[in-house]
């Protein structure tokens, strides 16, 4: 009689303590999922009373792409054959905010195995994920801060010791040959790396300008494997090209297009060792454009595979970093491809068997290339134009003017911005390069004191800056300017703008 007195004083203990746990969603559901007891852990996490909820289907605590692939009957379904289901995962609560939830399952049989219902348990663990995604986040900027570092000294390095075999040699023609190439080679690399820095930032956001137009895939494909044959051969791969017959149009950008395709194929030939294979491929599927690229590289862990489009993310990589990159050309490829319609995905089978990375758009009926393809009109005659180049860096604006002089122009060198000012009103030029950054008097207020000269109310401003993001272009357009060229400025921009 006592042991049976002390059990009941032992069971009513046990229910206190459930019930009044705070930490822990500790409740019962009937064989159908049905809420049927509720602690004050439960309340607390989930923010129902336990009126509210007691009595309804326990799929009210999921998002709703959860509740449409039924993951809740999921969940009890292997807990009712397995014993016990455990998951982490995104859960709602009552105000329908979202945490990161912990949740074990476990069946209730009586003695002839039949399912009385399932305890379950469940931990807010947001608090611990967003420490973990921080310690991630920081460790990860910290390695790219390394590798931002060792790639801007590549290129760096070759420059510096050109330039120091050019002040002890430099009458030369071969060897002044020699350090030319070098020396484009290497600002392109440069270029291209500030380059990724400022698109990453765009396409993340979803503020980046694309030009959208009837593109033949087939044809960009071809030039982007053209224009690589050089890393190919360097790397002795043997490149096997299969392209669907005819052409295939799709709506997309075609700079950007072909800068993913590159990039795709860059990182197959990177990742690929010497002597290796890769298989570029496209199809129509479905009216479905379909480029694939695979190799029989290196290839990913199970892991990396769902984040290799994420921020930073590389494979492993030796330290010489013979590969290069700054980890942010796949996260480019992914947000360009998808802001102009299309899918991007990668596959691989495992560590040194290979990746394959597929490219999806919708192919363009000839109706809408008709509807869609502009006019090509015929091109206007040449037309040289007076050009004021104001910099308060000597070597910058020299070589700018230096350039604007090869392309048929005429230009006028001045470092200060008051001293702009009275050129510009003795010479009247027809355009400004002007960079922005000047000491004293800045561009933006060159620019507003030029206004209110007279006579030069048509002068072309065009800001020349290092400053590259979408803020700095919003002001530099709203100060006056009708263009903004990002340093360093390319001849083909600089000939197009002069030429408008």
């Amino acid at each position: 009689m006592e042991r049976a007195h002390q059990g009941v004083i032992g069971d009513e203990m046990f229910r206190f303590l459930v019930e009044n746990v705070r930490d822990y969603a500790i409740f019962m559901l009937d064989p159908h999922g049905i809420v049927a007891t509720w602690n004050a852990g439960a309340q607390q996490i989930k923010g129902y009373a336990k009126d509210e909820i007691i009595g309804q289907h326990f799929s009210v605590f999921y998002p709703p792409d959860a509740v449409a692939r039924r993951w809740p009957q999921h969940e009890l379904s292997v807990a009712r054959d397995l014993g016990r289901f455990e998951d982490e995962s995104w859960r709602v609560r009552k105000d329908g905010t979202m945490f990161w939830a912990n949740v074990v399952i476990t069946p209730m049989f009586d003695e002839e195995h039949r399912l009385l219902g399932f305890a379950r348990i469940t931990r807010d663990l947001t608090t611990r994920r967003q420490i973990e995604e921080l310690r991630r986040t920081e460790r990860q900027m910290t390695e790219f801060l390394a590798m931002l570092g060792h790639e801007l000294r590549n290129p760096l390095s070759p420059i510096q010791s050109v330039l120091d075999v050019l002040e002890r040699k430099s009458d030369d023609q071969a060897i002044l040959a020699w350090a030319h190439a070098i020396i484009r080679r290497q600002t392109r690399q440069l270029a291209r790396l500030v380059d990724d820095l400022v698109d990453v930032t765009r396409v993340t956001r979803g503020t980046i300008a694309l030009k959208r137009e009837p593109v033949d895939v087939n044809a960009t494909l071809a030039e982007v494997v053209d224009s690589s044959r050089p890393l190919i051969d360097a790397r002795h791969h043997f490149v096997d090209v299969s392209l669907h017959d005819g052409p295939l149009f799709v709506s997309a950008d075609a700079t950007r297009l072909a800068q993913v395709l590159w990039n795709l194929l860059g990182n197959a030939i990177k990742y690929t060792n010497d002597g290796g294979r890769i298989v570029v491929r496209t199809a129509l599927e479905d009216d479905l454009v379909i480029v694939s690229i695979a190799d029989n590289g290196i290839g990913m862990t199970a892991d990396l595979v769902p984040r290799v489009f994420d921020l930073f993310v590389q494979g492993e990589r030796g330290l010489d970093r013979r590969e290069g990159g700054l980890g942010v050309g796949l996260t480019i490829a992914k947000h360009l491809i998808a802001l102009q319609g299309g899918t991007l995905s990668a596959a691989s089978s495992g560590p040194g068997l290979g990746s394959r990375f597929t490219v999806g758009f919708p192919l363009l009926s000839t109706a809408q290339i008709r509807g869609t393809r502009a006019h090509a009109g015929g091109s206007a005659a040449f037309i040289p134009r007076r050009v004021l180049v104001v910099d308060d860096n000597r070597d910058a604006a020299e070589s700018l003017a230096a350039l604007v002089e090869l392309l048929g122009h005429r230009a006028t060198v001045l470092y200060d911005g008051r001293d702009a000012l009275g050129a510009a009103a003795a010479q009247r030029p027809d355009v400004m390069l002007l960079d922005i950054g000047l000491p004293g008097m800045d561009g933006f207020e060159v620019a507003r004191r030029l206004r209110t000269i007279p006579g030069l109310e048509d002068v072309r401003l065009i800001a020349c800056t290092g400053y590259g993001r979408d803020e700095d272009a919003r002001k530099i357009g709203e100060a006056g300017f009708e263009r903004h060229l990002v340093k360093p400025v390319s001849a083909t921009d600089l000939e197009r703008i002069l030429a408008g």
